[in-house]
């Protein structure tokens, strides 16, 4: 399964799926790419059943420490039971991403950190951006 297919099963469990559409224009989707391109993280902290990573975000910075724009927080279960999800956290302090029009932005970074850090199991995310905070599942 690859990184489309795995995106695609996620949105399939939106509620209401049919009244979801996409308006992002070719641009906007060009901007994004390169924005998630430039992405980067380093791995702040890690635990027993936990890592915390810092998230630097091109163009976008936390304004008291004018460094990573926010930080990933995964929690995991490290006794192999298949049936419960990874808990993962993702918190952008950048004030530009709490914008409404940073939705698809916000969108899209945490779901490129999910498929980065986490990978293909079965996720609880749980994403803090101001007017574009959200939660989903992603399930395989």
């Amino acid at each position: 399964m690859n990184k489309g297919d795995r995106a695609l099963k996620h949105r399939k469990h939106i509620k209401n799926r049919d009244k979801v559409i996409d308006i992002t224009g070719s641009e906007e989707k060009g901007a994004v790419q390169t924005i998630l391109e430039g992405m980067w993280f380093t791995k702040h902290f890690r635990s027993a059943t936990a890592e915390e990573w810092f998230v630097f975000v091109p163009q976008y910075t936390d304004p008291r420490t004018g460094g990573a724009s926010g930080k990933a927080i995964v929690h995991y279960n490290l006794y192999g039971n298949k049936d419960i999800f990874i808990n993962t956290t993702v918190i952008f302090d950048a004030p530009e991403l709490h914008t409404p029009d940073k939705h698809e932005l916000v969108y899209a970074l945490a779901d490129e950190l999910v498929n980065r850090l986490v990978g293909y199991a079965n996720t609880l995310l749980s994403v803090h951006a101001g007017q574009n905070s959200y939660e989903a599942e992603y399930i395989d």
